[in-house]
């Protein structure tokens, strides 16, 4: 009687696709971690790295990267501008956002997708409670980490989305570019400088200035957060930021960003995979990780 074939050390593991995050610089990343745990979850075959490029090699070492069989890239500083402009197909969100942080290679083409405001939307409603439809929601700074989350807000149909920044030119040519998705919204746009913020606390305040990085406070009218209000702030780190902690003396209720990188790079992987994780676990592990490390 011959012995029954054996199963599992002698069968071939299933190969594994290449996905890495590309940047300079990149070892400070979050996003090997956070999309292994995606892996473990959704049992997709995914291998998931850093991958370094010099400043002026970007494009070569993309090209390289999918060359040699890699599946998809996400983008971070500072070369989201760049892979807006290599990829020869771009998605609605990442035409408008003007910038690419999620790249696929598709047959003889290369995708480009905007997950950011996805990312952001869901952190807002699903994991902090707060739907942005008849909201009024104040967005601080017109940058690229603004330009990449306004439309995906206005698709959920705000009352009134306020853009205001330093230069006030650059909220207004953000308020020209996204005034026909505001209309279709039926949200009320508009944006300025300091003095377009107005005198009553908003539903929702996103802080998208890179202020927090240099512990700076964006220039806004205190009467603007108030006991309703949602303060949020795109950077994140073991403490809260300095925005955080000004909205918190002023009544209001804060957030960092760190379930927006996990939310963002949730939709990444759907964008590569066609499976959509689930962020909440994952953005509970980091914020542990987090803890851990102011505690050290």
């Amino acid at each position: 009687m011959s012995a029954p074939a054996q199963s599992g050390a002698q069968s071939h593991a299933v190969p594994r696709d290449r996905y890495a995050v590309i940047g300079n610089p990149i070892s400070h990343s979050k996003s090997p971690f956070i999309h292994a745990r995606f892996a473990e979850q959704t049992g997709e075959p995914v291998d998931y790295t850093h991958l370094l490029a010099p400043l002026d090699a970007f494009v070569p070492h993309v090209r390289a990267f999918f060359e040699a069989g890699g599946r998809g890239l996400n983008v971070t500083v500072p070369f989201k501008l760049e892979a807006h402009a290599l990829a020869t197909t771009l998605s609605p969100r990442a035409a408008a956002a003007g910038a690419v942080n999620t790249l696929r290679a598709d047959a003889g083409s290369i995708y480009g997708d905007n997950t950011d405001g996805f990312g952001l939307v869901r952190d807002i409603e699903v994991n902090l409670s707060t739907p942005l439809k008849g909201a009024r929601i104040l967005l601080l700074g017109a940058g690229g980490a603004a330009r990449g989350v306004v439309l995906p807000m206005l698709e959920r149909s705000p009352h009134s989305l306020t853009i205001v920044n330093r230069t006030a030119a650059k909220a207004s040519e953000l308020v020209e570019q996204f005034g026909a998705a505001a209309r279709t919204a039926g949200c009320q746009l508009t944006g300025g400088g300091a003095a377009a913020v107005e005198a009553s606390a908003y539903d929702v305040i996103i802080n998208a200035t890179a202020g927090s990085l240099d512990d700076a406070l964006p220039e806004c009218d205190e009467r603007a957060f108030g006991s309703g209000t949602l303060a949020y702030d795109m950077m994140y780190g073991a403490q809260p930021t300095v925005f955080m902690q000004h909205a918190q003396t002023l009544g209001a209720r804060a957030a960092d960003g760190l379930g927006m990188l996990v939310e963002q790079a949730a939709e990444s992987f759907f964008v590569w995979r066609g499976v959509r994780p689930s962020g909440a676990p994952v953005l509970a592990q980091l914020r542990q990780m987090l803890a851990g490390s102011s505690a050290a």
